[in-house]
Protein backbone atom coordinates (compact mmCIF):
# COMPACT_ATOMS: atom_id res chain seq x y z
CA UNK A 1 0.00 0.00 0.00
CA UNK A 2 1.45 3.12 -0.92
CA UNK A 3 2.45 5.95 1.65
CA UNK A 4 0.09 7.92 1.93
CA UNK A 5 2.87 10.80 2.68
CA UNK A 6 3.89 10.07 -1.03
CA UNK A 7 1.02 12.15 -2.07
CA UNK A 8 0.36 14.66 0.51
CA UNK A 9 3.56 16.56 -0.27
CA UNK A 10 2.78 16.92 -3.74
CA UNK A 11 -1.22 18.31 -2.93
CA UNK A 12 0.33 20.76 -0.50
CA UNK A 13 2.93 21.78 -3.37
CA UNK A 14 -0.27 22.57 -5.54
CA UNK A 15 -2.25 24.39 -2.42
CA UNK A 16 1.57 26.32 -2.48
CA UNK A 17 1.00 27.63 -5.82
CA UNK A 18 -2.47 28.37 -6.33
CA UNK A 19 -2.04 30.65 -3.38
CA UNK A 20 0.80 32.07 -4.81
CA UNK A 21 -1.23 32.23 -7.94
CA UNK A 22 -4.00 34.23 -6.38
CA UNK A 23 -1.52 36.53 -4.67
CA UNK A 24 1.01 37.26 -7.75
CA UNK A 25 -1.53 37.59 -10.63
CA UNK A 26 -4.52 38.35 -8.10
CA UNK A 27 -2.24 41.86 -7.45
CA UNK A 28 -1.50 41.94 -11.11
CA UNK A 29 -5.01 42.43 -11.95
CA UNK A 30 -5.82 44.87 -8.85
CA UNK A 31 -2.94 47.06 -9.93
CA UNK A 32 -5.22 49.59 -11.11
CA UNK A 33 -7.22 49.55 -8.23
CA UNK A 34 -4.34 49.80 -6.34
CA UNK A 35 -2.65 52.34 -7.64
CA UNK A 36 -5.56 54.67 -7.96
CA UNK A 37 -5.58 54.43 -4.06
CA UNK A 38 -2.30 54.12 -2.93
CA UNK A 39 -0.26 55.47 -5.82
CA UNK A 40 2.36 53.36 -8.20
CA UNK A 41 5.31 53.31 -5.69
CA UNK A 42 3.53 52.08 -2.60
CA UNK A 43 1.47 49.28 -4.58
CA UNK A 44 4.56 47.97 -6.01
CA UNK A 45 6.12 47.68 -2.73
CA UNK A 46 3.19 46.46 -1.23
CA UNK A 47 2.75 43.53 -3.96
CA UNK A 48 6.69 43.25 -3.75
CA UNK A 49 6.19 42.52 0.18
CA UNK A 50 3.49 40.13 -0.30
CA UNK A 51 4.55 38.28 -3.43
CA UNK A 52 8.33 37.66 -1.93
CA UNK A 53 7.80 36.14 0.74
CA UNK A 54 5.09 33.74 -0.58
CA UNK A 55 7.73 32.77 -3.41
CA UNK A 56 10.14 31.75 -0.70
CA UNK A 57 7.88 29.75 1.09
CA UNK A 58 7.03 27.97 -2.46
CA UNK A 59 10.77 27.69 -3.42
CA UNK A 60 11.92 26.28 -0.26
CA UNK A 61 8.88 23.70 0.17
CA UNK A 62 9.72 22.20 -2.99
CA UNK A 63 13.45 22.22 -2.32
CA UNK A 64 12.66 20.36 0.51
CA UNK A 65 10.20 17.85 -0.75
CA UNK A 66 11.33 17.69 -4.85
CA UNK A 67 12.05 13.93 -4.48
CA UNK A 68 9.44 13.33 -2.72
CA UNK A 69 6.96 10.28 -3.97
CA UNK A 70 7.19 7.95 -7.01
CA UNK A 71 10.38 7.84 -8.65
CA UNK A 72 8.90 7.26 -12.32
CA UNK A 73 12.70 7.71 -14.17
CA UNK A 74 16.02 8.35 -13.07
CA UNK A 75 18.33 9.61 -15.85
CA UNK A 76 21.16 11.23 -13.77
CA UNK A 77 23.59 8.49 -14.74
CA UNK A 78 23.32 9.34 -18.34
CA UNK A 79 26.29 11.07 -20.04
CA UNK A 80 24.34 13.67 -21.83
CA UNK A 81 21.84 14.70 -19.02
CA UNK A 82 24.29 17.20 -16.91
CA UNK A 83 24.92 19.77 -20.41
CA UNK A 84 21.63 19.04 -21.51
CA UNK A 85 19.79 20.07 -18.15
CA UNK A 86 22.04 23.45 -17.52
CA UNK A 87 21.79 24.02 -20.92
CA UNK A 88 18.03 24.07 -21.32
CA UNK A 89 18.03 25.64 -17.99
CA UNK A 90 20.37 28.54 -18.86
CA UNK A 91 18.18 29.13 -22.26
CA UNK A 92 14.76 29.20 -19.63
CA UNK A 93 16.42 32.06 -17.57
CA UNK A 94 16.44 34.27 -20.81
CA UNK A 95 12.92 33.83 -21.12
CA UNK A 96 12.04 33.99 -17.89
CA UNK A 97 14.39 37.37 -17.04
CA UNK A 98 14.31 38.79 -20.12
CA UNK A 99 15.51 42.30 -19.92
CA UNK A 100 12.58 44.44 -21.27
CA UNK A 101 12.37 46.81 -17.65
CA UNK A 102 13.83 49.28 -16.38
CA UNK A 103 16.05 47.20 -13.49
CA UNK A 104 15.24 50.27 -10.89
CA UNK A 105 11.44 50.23 -11.24
CA UNK A 106 11.80 46.78 -9.48
CA UNK A 107 12.39 48.40 -5.71
CA UNK A 108 10.42 52.29 -7.46
CA UNK A 109 13.45 53.58 -7.25
CA UNK A 110 12.35 55.22 -10.28
CA UNK A 111 8.26 54.94 -11.27
CA UNK A 112 6.89 51.95 -12.19
CA UNK A 113 5.30 52.24 -14.93
CA UNK A 114 3.31 49.65 -17.45
CA UNK A 115 4.72 49.76 -20.99
CA UNK A 116 4.17 47.84 -23.99
CA UNK A 117 7.54 46.12 -25.75
CA UNK A 118 8.05 44.86 -29.52
CA UNK A 119 11.75 44.35 -28.87
CA UNK A 120 14.01 41.76 -27.69
CA UNK A 121 13.22 38.29 -26.08
CA UNK A 122 9.08 39.77 -27.33
CA UNK A 123 9.82 39.39 -31.24
CA UNK A 124 10.31 35.59 -30.20
CA UNK A 125 7.66 35.16 -27.47
CA UNK A 126 5.00 38.00 -26.65
CA UNK A 127 4.93 35.64 -23.13
CA UNK A 128 8.53 34.96 -22.39
CA UNK A 129 8.06 34.07 -18.88
CA UNK A 130 5.64 31.15 -19.65
CA UNK A 131 8.05 29.68 -22.73
CA UNK A 132 11.16 29.88 -19.87
CA UNK A 133 9.23 27.98 -17.27
CA UNK A 134 7.95 25.93 -19.83
CA UNK A 135 11.50 25.01 -20.12
CA UNK A 136 12.47 24.96 -16.36
CA UNK A 137 10.37 22.10 -15.58
CA UNK A 138 11.24 19.97 -18.89
CA UNK A 139 14.61 20.09 -17.64
CA UNK A 140 13.86 19.62 -14.43
CA UNK A 141 11.45 16.90 -14.76
CA UNK A 142 14.62 15.27 -17.36
CA UNK A 143 16.75 15.48 -13.73
CA UNK A 144 14.36 14.51 -10.88
CA UNK A 145 11.65 12.15 -12.53
CA UNK A 146 9.62 11.80 -9.36
CA UNK A 147 5.70 12.28 -9.17
CA UNK A 148 6.21 15.31 -7.17
CA UNK A 149 8.37 17.41 -9.44
CA UNK A 150 5.60 16.33 -12.67
CA UNK A 151 2.48 17.81 -9.69
CA UNK A 152 4.91 21.12 -9.25
CA UNK A 153 5.11 21.06 -13.12
CA UNK A 154 1.41 21.04 -13.71
CA UNK A 155 1.26 23.95 -11.13
CA UNK A 156 3.83 25.94 -12.86
CA UNK A 157 2.81 25.87 -15.86
CA UNK A 158 -0.74 25.88 -15.26
CA UNK A 159 -0.28 29.26 -13.79
CA UNK A 160 2.00 30.50 -16.37
CA UNK A 161 -0.40 30.05 -19.01
CA UNK A 162 -3.36 31.36 -17.17
CA UNK A 163 -1.09 34.62 -16.86
CA UNK A 164 -0.62 34.35 -20.37
CA UNK A 165 -4.79 35.07 -20.69
CA UNK A 166 -4.73 37.17 -17.99
CA UNK A 167 -1.88 39.24 -19.32
CA UNK A 168 -3.06 39.58 -22.69
CA UNK A 169 -6.38 40.47 -21.20
CA UNK A 170 -4.78 43.43 -19.00
CA UNK A 171 -3.07 44.80 -21.76
CA UNK A 172 -5.91 45.16 -24.02
CA UNK A 173 -8.20 46.70 -21.23
CA UNK A 174 -4.88 49.12 -20.77
CA UNK A 175 -4.00 49.86 -24.59
CA UNK A 176 -6.68 48.92 -26.78
CA UNK A 177 -5.48 49.31 -30.20
CA UNK A 178 -2.14 49.32 -29.46
CA UNK A 179 -1.90 46.41 -27.55
CA UNK A 180 -3.94 44.38 -30.95
CA UNK A 181 -1.16 45.82 -33.08
CA UNK A 182 1.34 44.29 -30.82
CA UNK A 183 -0.61 41.16 -30.57
CA UNK A 184 -0.99 41.11 -34.42
CA UNK A 185 2.96 41.04 -34.89
CA UNK A 186 3.97 38.89 -32.26
CA UNK A 187 3.34 35.24 -31.31
CA UNK A 188 2.88 32.99 -27.81
CA UNK A 189 4.96 29.86 -29.74
CA UNK A 190 9.03 30.71 -30.14
CA UNK A 191 9.64 32.20 -33.07
CA UNK A 192 6.56 31.46 -35.02
CA UNK A 193 5.54 35.50 -35.92
CA UNK A 194 9.24 34.96 -36.95
CA UNK A 195 9.01 32.02 -39.24
CA UNK A 196 5.52 33.09 -40.50
CA UNK A 197 7.24 36.67 -41.81
CA UNK A 198 5.21 38.79 -39.15
CA UNK A 199 8.55 39.37 -37.07
CA UNK A 200 12.28 39.69 -37.36
CA UNK A 201 15.29 39.53 -35.18
CA UNK A 202 17.42 42.31 -34.14
CA UNK A 203 20.54 40.94 -32.94
CA UNK A 204 21.64 44.48 -31.47
CA UNK A 205 18.42 44.41 -29.11
CA UNK A 206 19.85 41.43 -26.74
CA UNK A 207 22.79 42.44 -26.00
CA UNK A 208 21.92 44.74 -22.92
CA UNK A 209 23.78 44.61 -19.52
CA UNK A 210 20.83 42.78 -18.09
CA UNK A 211 21.37 39.71 -19.83
CA UNK A 212 25.29 39.73 -18.88
CA UNK A 213 23.53 40.03 -15.63
CA UNK A 214 21.66 36.90 -16.67
CA UNK A 215 24.49 35.05 -17.81
CA UNK A 216 26.41 35.95 -13.59
CA UNK A 217 23.34 34.42 -12.33
CA UNK A 218 23.22 31.31 -13.96
CA UNK A 219 26.97 31.06 -13.07
CA UNK A 220 25.96 31.98 -9.85
CA UNK A 221 22.91 29.27 -9.59
CA UNK A 222 26.24 26.30 -11.20
CA UNK A 223 28.11 27.16 -7.85
CA UNK A 224 25.12 27.11 -5.32
CA UNK A 225 23.08 23.88 -6.31
CA UNK A 226 25.63 22.18 -4.05
CA UNK A 227 24.44 23.59 -1.08
CA UNK A 228 20.77 23.17 -2.18
CA UNK A 229 20.34 20.18 -0.02
CA UNK A 230 21.69 21.81 3.16
CA UNK A 231 19.42 24.38 2.44
CA UNK A 232 16.31 21.99 2.05
CA UNK A 233 17.48 20.06 4.88
CA UNK A 234 17.18 23.32 7.23
CA UNK A 235 13.98 24.70 5.44
CA UNK A 236 12.54 20.87 6.24
CA UNK A 237 13.49 21.75 9.89
CA UNK A 238 11.51 25.30 10.11
CA UNK A 239 7.90 25.27 11.82
CA UNK A 240 6.40 26.24 8.85
CA UNK A 241 7.91 23.32 7.13
CA UNK A 242 6.96 20.55 9.77
CA UNK A 243 3.42 22.48 10.05
CA UNK A 244 3.23 21.95 5.53
CA UNK A 245 4.32 18.51 6.17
Amino acid sequence: MADPHLHHSSLVMLGLLLAFALVHSGGASLRAWGVERIGERAWRLLFAGVSIPSAVVVIGYFLAHRYDGIRLWNLQDQPWIIPVVWTGTAISFLFLYPATYNLLEIPAVLKPQVRLYATGIIRVSRHPQAIGQILWCATHLLWIGSSFMVAACIGLIGHHLFAVWNGDRRLRNRFGAAFEELKASTSVIPFLAVLDGRQQLVPSEFLRPAQLGIAIAVGVFWWAHRFIGLGATAFGRTGLAHWLG
